[in-house]
């Protein structure tokens, strides 16, 4: 096998394990959003405990395990480009 062959996979098996690692944290995320919005539905009021920063909290998980999700799929979908850019030196 050929370094770049052998570098695409391991870049799509990279690939696959953000996707992997992605997909538990967006759906924990959700699920915590959905908690914290059902309770603050419950309270009616905020005078207990700082529900904007749970809030903000969450959304900045949320907004990480996307990111992370979406450089799994970028590093699926474009890894022949990016072997291609790191090996383009190298002679077969």
């Amino acid at each position: 096998m050929k370094p770049k062959q052998l570098a695409n996979i391991l870049t799509r098996i990279l690939g696959l394990s953000f996707c992997a690692h992605g997909i538990p944290t967006v759906i924990s995320a959700i699920i915590f959003g959905i908690g914290l919005l059902v309770q603050n539905l419950h309270d009616g009021n905020q005078s207990g405990t700082n529900h904007t920063y749970y809030a903000g909290a969450s959304m900045i998980y949320w907004v990480s395990s996307l990111l992370e999700f979406a450089t799994g799929i970028y590093l699926i979908v474009r890894s022949r480009w990016l072997v291609d850019k790191l090996f383009k030196d190298e002679v077969e």
